[in-house]
């Protein structure tokens, strides 16, 4: 059995500790408000993010990050993607030597351009064998009700990468493993801008077909960028590429997608804040992601297009039109992405 801290008493925290503790580890969950703790633990439930679900054995929550840590073989974190720089580092002395450190996080921090697991890495020094990464199709009420899904782990480490899946494969979630990390973390974050941009084609009224073009020029954006920073093309036709991209573009349960259709109908970046009421990780990340297609010197037009909607204050129908206006060009299949 091993001992888990998962750090951050979210939704996706939660359901996670849920398949955590049904794989038979002891999970100590942490969150940063003791009311809630109190909740959690009195009644067996997360109140605030799921509060029709039972919670199973095995799962204590608490608000002291040291009770959390003490002896953990894996710490498991899931704040959002903006939070994880300052709550990392407050968390950093109570963690171990070896516990290693595993990012359900899918963004790109803001101002830095920087992915997860490097954040991971530059606050607390450790290497890349302690530390992994979950990416995959895992909406959440989906997994919180057991429902079957699949997902990768991933770590450079491939041994640690397959004593992470033993440590969270139930009969109803299924772990495959990789050892292309920055594959499998482009894939979670960029398919959160391409589903905003979905989100907001659908408030918009357009359809099927529109959808469909931009989830597929969308992966061909995603996996040039893979390609450029190093990572293996063919991960974005996997679990971490196209099964996220498509669950999280299709889902009413995505919150990119809500907030997107939100700003399709025409609500400010506030109201759709105030519809959506969780975090939709595409829109702080759009802005890094967009940084590091220049950085990379990687075209991703349906990039460019979210990010002047959503921070720079384009109309919805007209910054479409433009994207639909560009240029006609030949599609290339290389790589196994269209290009």
């Amino acid at each position: 059995m091993n001992r888990i801290a998962v750090f951050g008493a979210g939704s996706w925290g939660t359901a996670f500790s849920m398949v955590l503790a049904d794989a038979g580890n002891e999970v100590a969950l942490w969150g940063r408000r003791p009311e809630l703790i109190e909740a959690i633990n009195a009644t067996g439930t997360n109140p605030d993010y799921l509060p029709d679900v039972p919670l199973p054995g095995g799962i204590t929550a608490t608000a002291d990050p040291a009770e959390a840590a003490v002896g953990a073989d894996f710490a498991v974190l899931t704040v959002s993607a903006q939070s994880l720089r300052a709550g990392l580092a407050s968390w950093r002395p109570f963690l171990g030597p070896d516990t290693v450190l595993l990012s359900l996080m899918k963004g790109v921090e803001r101002g830095s351009a920087l992915l997860m697991s490097e954040v991971i890495a530059e606050v607390t020094g450790a290497g890349p064998e302690r530390i992994a990464v979950v990416s995959g199709p895992n909406l959440v009420r989906e997994i919180a009700s057991r429902q079957p899904a699949a997902s990768v782990v991933a770590c450079r480490d491939e041994g640690l990468a397959r004593r992470l899946q033993a440590a969270c494969h139930t009969s109803y979630f299924r772990p495959y493993t990789s050892t292309d990390v920055v594959g499998c973390e482009l894939g979670g974050a960029v398919k959160n801008v391409i589903a905003l941009a979905v989100g907001i084609i659908d408030g918009l009224g357009l359809g099927d077909n529109t959808k469909a073009a931009l989830m597929t020029r969308g992966l061909s954006e995603t996996t040039r960028l893979a390609g450029a920073m190093g990572a293996d093309v063919h991960t974005l036709a996997g679990l971490a590429g196209l099964g996220d991209l498509v669950a999280t573009c299709s889902s009413p349960l995505s919150r990119n997608r809500t907030f997107g259709a939100c700003l399709g109908r025409g609500m400010t970046l506030a109201q759709a804040a105030a519809e959506t009421r969780q975090t939709a990780e595409g829109v702080t990340s759009c802005e890094s992601v967009l940084a590091l297609a220049r950085r990379h010197r990687v075209d991703m037009p349906i990039t460019e297009t979210v990010v002047s909607i959503v921070h720079g204050g384009a109309p919805a129908g007209a910054a479409v039109t433009s994207l639909m206006s560009r240029a006609a060009k030949p599609e290339r299949i290389e790589s196994g992405a269209a290009s």
